[in-house]
């Protein structure tokens, strides 16, 4: 891959830790570590009263345990919010231990800091020792574990669960069980362990017929070192990996005992329910409040003013809601300028006017991008414009909380239990020891769920009341007051030599989060490419969007690398192959994307098919989209969709991340678009914020191409930054009218 020397601007959760590097007196730098040696050993006496207390169970090590019936559980870090990561874990970790499938069972790690995953902080913060010596493993676990418990790292997001945790800690666990249980067994019988052999979570020795259910030794095993660096299996040797298994939470969300935060009823508690209404605008508060019209409907216990939020607390949400609703709220008056959509992007236009052509921050770059530009035979340009979006996750947001005596548990759907906890802390003053996090499924979140705007909300109101309350957003609040992905204007330019190669390209836009490299075409071999960053305020809050800057910059890339094709007079597909002469994974996606989708074949009158290719999150996936614009608008046919996650864990799994991804990104290309009016969001439910109908989706193959000894890509979000850019070259190629604005369907209405 080219080398463009991206600036790195890493998340908040980087540069915390970067200074807690600092403070706890490590030279990250170099890999070297300096005057920490914190070796976590094997803390089952700890955590075994946590999470085997039951009879019979016994904690192997943190992440593996065995009962008396020799079910094996693996204690899984992450939420499951259908993506399958809880399956899919326990899946990495049972081949390495080579359990019985069977009989492996999943069990959510609890929220209290004892299962901080040390992966996560390497992850974000220093990835470079995922691959450390095995001589200093213990210690890097140990110091990233510090880290990840100051950062509350208790993470789901990044597609990250199966590339971080699975691989360096599922595995390796399960590895160092089986370890453990061959030299407990090996003790037991007065033989080697390397004669003892293990298969279906059994133990046998060949020699003297003895053989063992791995139950029997359990606890014996419980008391042997573990080794941090166990010899984990290659590929050859997998039994489940790689394997379509099927996923362990499908039965109980079948039959309907699954429990998401929203079914959340705590034992023995007799709930209230809340409704709250936030400001309109962001930032502002209640001026003040007339209730005379809802203090006397029925069921109406509370009715409160929050002073950034007003709440009613009532018998059941219905009426909460309803009273709610009768409540006069007069609201301090916006400081911001932008009242409008069209005001946003004045900024955005303003900021890239100000930056000109040397202006702004430098993301990248690489060779001498002005001057191949002002020596170029051809210069092509192009501004692209996308909307705020929201996620919409189909669970409503919501939170139940009890605080008394100075205890508060919060029952909730969160991809960041942890943070939720600090932010409690954070609300009302309460000790983290206080604090119980309980971590429910999760009804989908993209993101939704990463901040904890609501979990204090709940608490709040709890704390108020004296009693256990049921929060619940409407959809219309979660809407137009919650948390979105930015709008963004992105210009570019291109240079193409008298053949028509890009010799230079140049890019500019306002918005930069994570990840860093996600406006870089760093696959693409261009000799002269610069890439800035003009920043300008948003008038929204932002938060992480599936796949995050990739759902932008992927669309920006690749219809900008589709503008030079055209320009050239080449096929896209070929001009984006003699472009990858440095990239040889990426070239064999986009090689089977042109075989599944018969790319070369001639098409009808009136249809077309876009390409795209995007790396995201360590996954390399292209997409071709075939499109009949024969009724006057785009009617999506079907979509072809390879995708090179370097080893594809669960293929069946996989393939479901994969579709959802493509569906979830057409659907915002479709019609994805928050617009502010009054400085206030316009949209409010499903009606005006529509979703992709099932009639209106393509029909779409995924193809897995596993390229061996790199590393493990995610699944969760890599499918989704294609699908834009294929959808609006399929476009082009079948009209010609070439799409610089999302969403699409409005510019056929």
């Amino acid at each position: 891959m080219n080398d463009l020397s991206p600036k790195k601007e890493r998340g908040k959760l980087a540069k915390w830790s970067r200074r807690g590097f600092i403070g706890a007196g490590v030279l990250a730098g170099g890999g070297l570590l300096i005057g920490i040696g914190v070796r976590p050993g094997n803390p089952v006496g700890a955590l075994g009263p946590k999470v085997a207390s039951g009879a019979g169970e016994q904690l192997v090590n943190s992440w593996v345990k065995i009962d008396a019936d020799n079910i094996v559980t693996a204690i899984v870090p992450h939420c499951e919010m259908g993506q399958g990561a809880h399956s899919v874990l326990a899946q990495m970790l049972a081949d390495e231990l080579d359990a019985a499938w069977d009989n492996v069972r999943v069990m959510q790690a609890p929220a209290d800091g004892t299962y901080i995953m040390s992966d996560t902080a390497r992850m974000f913060v220093a990835p470079f020792t995922l691959n450390a010596a095995s001589w200093i493993e213990p210690t890097l676990d140990g110091l990233f574990t510090q880290i990840g418990r100051l950062a509350d790292a208790m993470i789901t997001g990044g597609s990250s669960s199966i590339r971080s945790t699975g691989q360096y800690q599922m595995r390796i666990a399960g590895a160092a069980a089986r370890k453990m249980l061959k030299s407990a067994a090996a003790e037991a019988w007065d033989v080697s362990a390397d004669e003892i052999t293990t298969r279906d979570s059994t133990l046998f020795h060949e020699a003297s017929g003895k053989s063992a259910p791995y139950s029997e030794f359990a606890s014996a095993a419980a008391e042997q070192p573990m080794d941090h660096s166990p010899q984990l299996k290659n590929a050859s040797e997998y039994r489940l990996m790689g394997k379509s298994k099927a996923r362990t939470d499908i039965p109980a969300k079948i039959d309907g005992t699954a429990e998401f935060g929203i079914d959340a009823a705590p034992e023995g508690l007799d709930l209230s329910y809340a409704a709250v209404v936030r400001p309109p605008v962001s930032g502002t508060t209640v001026a003040s409040m007339d209730a005379s019209r809802a203090k006397d409907m029925g069921g109406v216990l509370q009715i409160l003013n929050m002073g950034d939020f007003v709440s009613v607390v009532a018998d059941s949400y219905w009426q909460a809601q309803q009273a709610l609703g009768r409540i006069k709220i007069e609201w301090t008056q916006p400081e911001s300028a932008i009242l409008t959509t069209d005001d946003q992007f004045a900024a955005f236009a303003a900021a890239l006017d100000e930056a000109g052509e040397e202006g702004g921050t430098e993301a990248a770059a690489k060779g001498d991008a002005a001057a191949a530009l002002a020596g170029a035979a051809n210069v092509i340009e192009a501004e692209y414009k996308v909307p705020y979006l929201a996620h919409a996750p189909m669970e409503p947001v919501n939170c139940t909380a009890f605080v008394k005596d100075g205890k508060c548990d919060v029952w909730t759907s969160t991809q960041v239990p942890l943070m939720a906890r600090s932010a409690i802390e954070k609300a009302i003053g309460f000790s983290k020891d206080d604090i119980t996090v309980h971590h429910p499924y999760l009804g989908g979140a993209f993101g939704r769920r990463l901040s904890s705007e609501y979990v204090t909300m709940a608490v709040r109101i709890a704390k108020a009341t004296g009693y256990p309350v049921k929060m619940i957003w409407s959809r219309e609040e979660d809407t137009q007051k919650g948390v979105y992905r930015p709008a963004d204007i992105s210009r570019h330019k291109g240079g193409l030599d008298a053949d028509g190669q890009l010799v230079a390209y140049s890019s500019i836009f306002t918005q930069r989060h994570d990840p860093a490299e996600a406006c870089v075409p760093a696959m693409y071999d261009i000799a002269n490419t610069s890439v800035r960053v003009a920043e300008s305020g948003l008038h929204l809050p932002f938060a992480a969007w599936r796949s995050v800057d990739h759902s932008q910059q992927g669309w920006f890339v690749e219809s900008f690398i589709d503008e030079a094709a055209h320009a050239a007079g080449a096929d896209p597909l070929d001009y984006r192959l003699a472009m990858l002469g440095s990239s040889p994974r990426h070239a064999a996606v986009l090689r089977k994307a042109a075989e599944i989708s018969d790319w070369y074949a001639p098409r009808k009158d009136g249809t077309g098919k876009g390409v795209a290719i995007v790396e995201s999150f360590g996954t390399i996936a292209a997409e071709v989209i075939e499109v009949d614009m024969t009724g006057g608008k785009p009617k999506m046919l079907n979509c072809w969709a390879v995708c090179d996650a370097g080893y594809v864990m669960n293929p069946d799994g996989f393939r479901n991340q994969i579709e959802g991804g493509i569906v979830f990104g057409l659907t915002a290309a479709m019609y994805g678009e928050i617009d502010i009016a009054g400085g206030a969001v316009k949209q409010s439910n499903f009606h005006d914020y529509k979703m992709l109908r099932m009639d209106e989706t393509p029909a779409i193959t995924v193809a897995i191409i596993n390229s061996g000894d790199v590393p493990v890509g995610g699944a969760g979000e890599p499918g989704l930054p294609p699908a834009a850019p294929a959808l609006t070259n399929a476009v082009f190629a079948a009209t010609g009218q070439r799409l610089r604005e999302l969403p699409i369907a409005k510019q056929f209405a």
